[in-house]
């Protein structure tokens, strides 16, 4: 091994790991150190970087996986000449990982990250140089990468975004810094961004919605019953939304005009409905209801057809977790209240409740369904709120106890038929 291939595989393992102590100081630099920077050397290309990072970072991954490669080329052509093909590879596998792990990799990223302000300032004006001259270069290969990639690629490439980012705060976790709840919170941010509509949105099964010809006073009480705000008014079908009824406009006609309640309908008095692909991404969404102020949107599928709604509240529950309700600890599955009276949650087992009841219940009654929420919408054609009733093998079942933002029932009363069956109502 000669004087000049030595030399050359110092200078570039040396140069590799500037460059990696350069990407770990400008990865975990910050905005605020920036700016207090700006009027040192380096500064105003530091500000440059805050702008476009992905442009010289590319470049420094570039660079530093030729000094790599180069090196590692350099240095398997001067064993050869010592050693044989098979101890030369093995020899430069092992000192090339090595050299990669402690030189380039542990060593100069330790560094940056210790005194990010001077290695960065040392690092983007190299990183400034070899954009100017290599960023076609990095811009080409990942263009190349995203054609052969399945899927929609990364304009800028994959290795200076939500990857690295992501690492940061896993790190920041580990460390104590970031606590549980916002780490979760966190990642639920990057992971909004792939996130479509349609995994959000209430599926139209679960909507509570009116028909255009009814009362301002049946509306309020379907409102307040199933305590929204907002509601889809329909036309001939569900696939025919054509407004949104605001229980706030909806009320303030009725207490200025008492005889508005049964006078009007609810058509004269809703807004417009916005309506959204539910192939649309969350992220996306989000940003043009606050910017539109929407608080709700109607979900439609590839058809035209309604297949859900969506409102802000479910992005934003999709960040910070589910919100729960109060009222929704502590309900048995199934609690005799007298011997003609119980209290059941709405997810417990048709079954087990015929079992309970000591009944038989027709499995026809219960065919798509297998709670007794499943088979209160089934038999009522529509989502059950708080009162909804319906009958079976001579008992009723009465919806009692909305939880959560969704106003999803949460447990019913059970009671025995004494006299007349009542219809099935809501």
């Amino acid at each position: 091994m000669n004087t000049f291939n030595i030399s050359a595989i110092i200078i570039l393992i040396a140069f590799a790991g500037f460059l990696a102590a350069s990407e770990s100081a400008l990865t975990s630099i910050s905005r605020v150190l920036i700016e207090e920077l700006e009027s040192k050397r380096g500064g105003h290309l530091l500000k440059k970087y805050s702008k476009q990072p992905s442009r010289y970072l590319n470049v420094l991954l570039l660079v530093r996986k030729i000094c790599e490669f180069t090196a590692a080329a350099l240095l398997a052509v001067a064993l050869l000449r010592q050693y044989s093909s098979a101890q030369a590879m093995a020899m430069t596998v092992a000192i090339m990982v090595v050299l990669s792990y402690v030189v380039v990799g542990v060593g100069p990223r330790t560094l940056g990250r210790q005194q990010p302000h001077k290695w960065a300032r040392a690092g983007i004006s190299v990183a400034y140089f070899l954009a100017f001259i290599l960023g076609p270069v990095t811009n080409l290969l990942i263009a190349i990468g995203n054609a052969i990639t399945p899927g929609k690629g990364f304009r800028s490439g994959p290795f200076t975004n939500e990857a690295e980012l992501r690492d940061l705060v896993d790190q920041a976790h580990e460390r104590g810094l970031v606590e549980s709840d916002e780490h979760e919170m966190i990642h639920s941010v990057f992971e909004l961004g792939d996130t479509l509509v349609r995994e959000l949105a209430v599926h139209r099964t679960d909507m509570v919605w009116i028909e255009r010809d009814k009362s301002l006073r049946q509306a309020l009480s379907l409102a307040l019953r199933s305590g929204y705000s907002r509601i889809p008014v329909v036309g001939e079908n569900l696939d025919n939304i054509i407004g949104i009824a605001y229980v706030k406009d909806l009320a303030k006609r009725a207490l200025d005009h008492h005889e508005a309640e049964v006078s009007e309908k609810v058509e004269q008095h809703m807004r417009p409905a916005v309506f959204v692909p539910e192939i649309k991404i969350a992220a996306e969404l989000l940003k043009e209801m606050q910017r539109d102020q929407i608080h709700l949107a109607i979900v439609v599928d590839e058809y035209g057809g309604t297949a859900g709604i969506i409102t802000i509240e479910d992005i934003i529950e999709e960040i910070v977790g589910e919100i729960a309700d109060e009222f929704d600890h502590g309900i048995e599955a199934f609690i005799w209240i007298t011997e003609d009276k119980a209290r059941a949650k709405a997810t417990l087992h048709i079954e087990d409740l015929a079992d309970e009841l000591k009944v038989d219940i027709d499995k026809a009654d219960f065919e798509d369904v297998d709670s007794i929420g499943g088979l209160m919408a089934q038999k009522l054609g529509r989502v059950p709120i708080a009162g909804s009733t319906i009958s079976i093998a001579g008992w009723t079942i009465t919806s009692e106890r909305p939880v959560g933002r969704r106003r999803k029932i949460s447990s019913v009363i059970i009671e025995r038929i004494k006299d007349v069956a009542p219809e099935d109502h809501e």
